[in-house]
């Protein structure tokens, strides 16, 4: 697949080499684009860039570096980098599909609502940490949404 927009049953963008596996509700398929294109050409698909989204978190809620990002403002589809975006290796998480994560075997799981499991090569305090950013992002998008 060369085209890929990210939706609401968008779970995780992991890239392998210079593609990504993009796993959706009940599935996973690969993508010939890596993902941090695949989160450039979405931002851009919903009428920002990127570089538009993380600064628009910054001014919500302070965050500059690893900024999680409201892809999707109306169906608040938030998303976090699991390391900085500059590098190719970095792996882009839906906050709304997460039902847990925990550390086994010097790896850490995700685990989404639908049961599905990712693995990921980043620490539990990492994962954690950018839990905690996107769900303060999130609190702050519903407060102002409530506010209108």
């Amino acid at each position: 697949m060369v085209d890929y927009e990210i939706n609401e049953n968008t779970l995780a963008i992991v890239p392998v080499r210079n593609k990504s596996r993009v796993y959706e509700t009940g599935k996973s398929f690969m993508v010939d684009k890596n993902s941090n294109k695949i989160m450039e050409e979405s931002c851009e698909y919903f009428g920002s860039s990127l570089l538009g989204r993380q600064r628009g978190t910054h001014n919500l809620i302070g965050v500059t570096h690893k900024a999680p990002i409201i892809v999707e403002e109306t169906k608040e589809l938030i998303f976090f980098p699991t390391t900085s975006p500059r590098v190719t290796k970095c792996a882009w998480i839906s906050l709304k599909g997460i039902h847990k994560y925990y550390s086994e075997k010097n790896k850490i799981f995700i685990e989404f609502k639908n049961k599905q499991k990712v693995a990921m090569n980043v620490s539990y305090g990492v994962i954690d940490n950018q839990i905690l950013r996107a769900t303060r992002l999130e609190s702050v998008l519903r407060d102002r949404k409530q506010k209108k």
